[in-house]
């Protein structure tokens, strides 16, 4: 059984494409996953084929990637309009990591807004493998009517909802077509040492032959043909499947390309599962694709048994429940099979580098409608963070809220979708509460006494402390100079552990830090003293002393490394000044071709800012991670806006 990937950006046209092609050869079954992913199943050329139909929005990178995974070849649909290429960056990008085959396919060719040739140029610029014309489009006027074979030198006449029609080359084609061919030679060439001598001879190599050679640079990653058409229409539709059919590997080149990456025997690599998603009453349902004959229920995957098969697309118990190599299954109550893995009957072993999602850019606080599902709330999103690897769950710094990183909004929205309609959990979303610190910026000396007497034994404990601030970054401190036991040694760790208590809030609000006590001097009563005695009299003595040493406000600073098409890295300085962060430099993106990192240091009360604004700038290509870097000081206006809002007169209210 045979599995492609259909991937590119929003708004080209990639489901009427699967549509199309999986209508060539009869009544095909489709089914829609809660994350956006389509899979269809259909038959062509008397074999059974699956589609796998990617959602368009930058923020379904991640369900790109994993489905690229089990799959033996992509086809990459993109728009004729020549400044809409970069938004086939990203997937070029995920393409050339993951080393899968693919064919580009220019759709919407009925909208002819540019040359083909200038926008397979632009594309050039982000894929380092060559991206070779196999077909040239054929106009009368503006209008483009057929397209022409560049191997078999064979023109086709488009017609509305039907297969092509064969028609002569008309003469205003013939020296375009000749040039393209040329040109499409000499790529092959490069790659076929006989090809190459034939070209140099000047003698005409056979179409049966130039087609098998094409087949192999492509099985061999070597090269990206570009097809066109319009899917809409019916246009370059056989032609692609074609393609697809004779050009694309076969599951036994997957099989081989996912167990070297891994290091692995190719004979132990059984599955891989790309795919899963909870669903109401059925639980967690897993898609993965057989590598090898003979995957059924209750065999072992995984490291366990495996559960119930269903075909994915129409959700019903598998006829057999026996696979054949290659096939796409959905396996319920199989919760140890996780996602994406490479299965082995006796492990599930991690997936590639390459399938590692872009950091989520978006951090929300989840907040239950109902106080009862405050505790399923945190048990719910660890499920979610299961079946979504672009997804973080966490809990929220100070409060322990859960919280979640997105991809983006749409990303958001879906996972509130999916909370309420599969779990029953309804929430609203808020901004994450800011990190803020504070510390000091003198010394401060402090004497204070304990002394409290209720029936029995009372408390008492006298204490000399002296605070300092400390270096950026030294964090807390405590040291003692106490002589002639006037604290018995016994009770000084309690004077350490009352200081500690008190950093945790300091005068404005926020937890202090990088500050020094000093014990220096104090008393003792050797009946009334104690430890806890001791431990109130360094926190309640810290905390007057931190009142006394000119608190100052704290701000984090994360460096962050923005990754966006060179064409945007200029418009990125105005971006981090406004945010009034510290442009650091940038540099060419050694693992993706017209790619550039751009790096910076920024407020942490900008990232989301920085967020917006980076999708805004980028058409939604650009994404960033980021790292704690330090705290920065902060004075004026800002700082006392920021205290009001969130220090201790605001909790007071």
């Amino acid at each position: 059984m045979r599995c492609f990937t259909v991937l590119g950006p929003s708004q080209i046209g990639k489901s009427t494409l699967v549509e199309k092609l999986s209508s060539l050869g009869g009544e095909p079954k489709k089914s829609v996953s809660p994350y956006g992913l389509a899979i269809t199943e259909f038959e062509f050329g008397g074999e059974p084929w699956f589609a796998l139909d990617v959602p368009g929005s930058n923020e379904a990178i991640p369900l790109a990637q994993d489905a690229l995974l089990a799959s033996d070849a992509c086809v990459l649909c993109i728009s004729p309009v020549l400044d809409e290429a970069v938004l086939a960056a990203p997937y070029l990008r995920v393409i050339e990591a993951s080393g899968t085959p693919c064919i580009l396919f220019v759709n919407r060719m009925d909208e002819p807004r540019g040359r083909l040739r200038d926008i397979v140029a632009a594309l050039q610029d982000y894929c380092s493998r060559p991206l070779v014309l196999r077909q040239i489009p054929i106009r009368d006027g503006d209008t483009i009517i057929g397209s022409c074979d560049l191997i078999s030198e064979r023109a086709w006449r488009y017609r509305e909802g039907q297969t092509s029609a064969l028609f002569e080359i008309p003469e205003s084609a013939a020296e375009r077509e000749h040039e393209a061919r040329v040109e499409l030679l000499e790529h092959l060439s490069e790659f076929d040492d006989w090809l190459l001598e034939e070209l140099i001879e000047d003698r005409e190599p056979a179409s049966d032959t130039i087609y098998a050679i094409s087949t192999r640079v492509l099985s061999e990653n070597k090269i990206i043909p570009v097809l066109l058409g319009a899917a809409s229409h019916s246009n370059g539709i056989m032609r692609l499947m074609k393609a697809l059919r004779h050009e694309a590997p076969r599951v036994e080149a997957l099989r081989r390309r996912l167990a070297t990456s891994a290091g692995i025997d190719e004979a132990t690599l059984t599955a891989v599962s790309f795919h899963a998603h909870y669903r109401q009453s059925v639980g967690k349902t897993v898609v993965a694709r057989a590598l090898q004959n003979g995957v059924k229920q209750g065999a072992m995957l995984g490291g366990a048994g495996l559960g119930a098969l269903q075909d994915p697309a129409s959700g019903r118990a598998m006829a057999s429940g026996v696979t054949v190599a290659g096939q796409v299954f959905a396996a319920v109550k199989s919760d140890h099979l996780t996602v994406p893995s490479l299965l082995t009957a006796n492990a599930a072993i991690a997936p590639p580098d390459w399938t590692a999602p872009p950091t989520p850019m978006l951090e929300r606080v989840l907040v239950p409608e109902s106080e009862r599902d405050e505790n399923k709330l945190s048990e719910t999103l660890a499920k979610l963070a299961e079946t979504d690897r672009g997804l973080k769950a966490m809990q929220e710094e100070g409060t322990g809220a859960q919280m979640v990183c997105a991809q983006g909004p749409v990303h958001l929205r879906d996972t509130c979708r999916m909370l309420a309609d599969v779990f029953h959990v309804t929430v609203t979303d808020r901004a994450p509460s800011p990190v803020y610190r504070e510390t000091i910026s003198k010394s401060s000396d402090v004497h204070y006494r304990h002394r409290k007497q209720t029936g029995g034994a009372g408390q008492f404990a006298d204490v000399k402390l002296s605070v300092h601030p400390n270096g950026r970054g030294e964090g807390f401190t405590f040291t003692e100079t106490i002589k002639g036991g006037a604290v018995p040694r016994n009770f000084i760790p309690a004077v350490e552990a009352g200081s500690r208590e008190a950093m945790d809030k300091g005068p404005l609000g926020f937890k202090a830090i990088d500050i020094g006590v000093v014990l220096t001097d104090g008393q003792h009563h050797s009946v009334d003293s104690s430890e806890h005695a001791f431990r109130t009299a360094g926190k309640l003595g810290v905390r007057q002393a931190l009142s006394q040493a000119a608190s100052v406000l704290l701000q984090p600073i994360f460096r962050v490394e923005i990754h966006v098409p060179s064409i945007y890295s200029g418009s990125l300085v105005p971006i981090v000044s406004t945010l009034k962060g510290q442009v650091l430099g940038f540099d060419r993106d050694e693992a993706a071709k017209g790619w550039d990192i751009f790096r910076a240091l920024v407020p942490g009360s900008a990232l989301e800012d920085l967020a917006r604004m980076l999708r805004s700038a980028t058409q939604g290509i650009g994404y960033f991670s980021k790292s704690f870097d330090h705290f920065e000081e902060l004075y004026g206006k800002e700082a006392q806006a920021i205290v009001a809002a969130h220090g201790t007169h605001a909790n007071e209210h």
